[in-house]
Formats: C-alpha cells, structure tokens, sequence
C-alpha cells in the first residue's frame, strides 16, 4: 500500500508494541509508517498494518470512529470492499495488508460505488443528512465564516439510505490485482450516494491527494456511467454538497492544517 506523507512519523510507543505483540510476526518486523490519511496515524509491520487513532482529528464532516471502522472491516472484507480485520484494541485497529497502490486514474470507481451502494449496512450506523435542505443546514452548522452565500435549490426525489464509505477520496481507494479496494472505513454512514461521489469528485480532495484535480472528461465520463438518477441528484445538489465540502477545508484551514487554503480556493472555484 503505497501513501504519500502528510502526518509526521513518529515510532509507535510501547504501549501500542505490546498491544499488537505476537500479531502475525507484528513483535518482530519492523514499523514502517504509512502516512497517506490525514488523520490518524499508520503504520505496515510484515503483513500487519495497525492504525492508532486520533480524536481529536474529528471534523463535522468526517467522524472517526475506530468501532465503526472494525465492524465496516468485518462487514464489507468478504465482499472485497475493504482489508480484513486482525484485531482491535483501545484506541488502534490492525487489519491484513492489501498490495495495491493509491488511485490514479485506474477505471472501476463506478462500479465500485454501484458494489457499495448494494451492500448491507450494520448496526451502529447513522444516516447522514439527504436532500438539499437537510445538507445545507449541516454545512452551515459547522461552516466558518466568510463563504459566499449558500446556494438554495429546490427538493428531488431521495432514494432508501445506503451504504456510505464517507471519505471517498482519491487518498482512500486502492487500485489492486483484483479491482479497487476502500481503505480508512472511520466515517462509515448511510445515506445518499451523492455524498461519497461529490468526495471523490472534489476538486480540494483530489488536489489533497493526487496534487491535481480530476480533468473535465474523466469527471463526465465517471457520471456517465453511473446510473441515471445518481448522476441526475448529484448534479442537482452539487452547489450545496460542494459548498459542505468548501466548509470543511476553510474549518481545517482554520485551524493551520497543510494545505487547506489552498484546496478552499479549488472548490469555491468549481462552484
């Protein structure tokens, strides 16, 4: 699993050493930090990998939540969406390693969110908010200000809730052997999946995480071959989805997070 840096590096602590001790060899191998996420901090031991967590990197817009993101491992792994849980600890999770390396324009991201969109869901999952009302009040209950004005548009029909991965970004899908793989399943919900394409589509997250932003025809050609009535509500609601999206990099940016400025600036810009 090949991640680009972003968090610092620190060697796990003792604690943790002795928490994942005998883990498939993990007392042995050595630790390498696998730092592609933004949040919490990772690490590759053999064939082990081990996330520590840390809460304080919460966000409105992405919960992190290490419970959710064993039972999404547990759940979603048998259908090739996510690695396999090892075991899990107080404040850490450790899961079998997938070799692939991050997206970078590999085809599937359609299919992928079709396969997700049909899985089933589990106990413990919120629904996020669904339709433009209840998106716009989200995004302005966490949004710093100085934004432009929120958009209003007006209501469309929402499907039944299903599975969201809730941080879809390029960051977050691994492109394997066996077709793309969702890894960081800390903000797992049901909902609406407009809201993991507008991630994925986001000019600031794909900037965060490729360095550059999604071109014209491979955003036109994603949503064509998308089911119609997706590609159709995202579309509709993609002033609001997006101004969430801006709200949240001007809240990290405010808080002197890397990067942030200038992925604010990239999606005000596509609105």
């Amino acid at each position: 699993m090949n991640r680009t840096a972003h968090l610092s590096s620190p060697q796990p602590d003792a604690a943790l050493r002795r928490a994942v001790l005998g883990l498939c060899g993990a007392d042995h191998a050595e630790w390498h930090p696998l730092e592609g996420g933004r949040s919490n901090q990772v690490w590759r031991c053999g064939t082990v990998v081990v996330k520590q967590y840390r809460p304080e990197a919460a966000t409105p817009l992405f919960p992190n939540d290490p419970a959710l993101e064993a039972a999404a491992l547990c759940a979603f792994s048998p259908l090739g969406l996510a690695p396999a849980l090892l075991a899990r600890g107080d404040g850490w999770i450790a899961w079998r390693h997938v070799s692939g390396r991050i997206w970078q324009g590999e085809p599937g991201v359609a299919a992928l969110l079709q396969h997700l969109s049909l899985a089933q869901g589990f106990p413990g999952l919120a629904v996020r908010p669904m339709g433009a009302r209840a998106i716009a009040a989200q995004a302005r209950s966490f949004a710093p200000s100085g934004l432009p004005p929120l958009p209003e548009l007006a209501e469309v029909a929402l499907p039944k809730p299903s599975v969201l991965h809730g941080d879809l970004v390029p960051g977050n899908i691994l492109s394997t052997e066996r077709g793309l793989c969702l890894i960081d399943w800390q903000c797992p919900a049901m909902g609406d999946p407009v809201d993991d394409l507008a991630l994925f589509l986001s000019p600031a997250m794909q900037w965060l995480y490729r360095g550059k932003v999604l071109e014209a025809d491979a955003r036109q050609g994603l949503l064509a071959q998308l089911p119609a009535p997706l590609a159709d509500r995202y579309r509709h609601l993609a002033p609001v989805l997006h101004w969430r999206i801006a709200a949240h990099c001007a809240l990290r940016a405010g808080r002197g997070d890397a990067g942030y400025d200038t992925a604010l600036r990239l999606e005000l810009a596509s609105l």
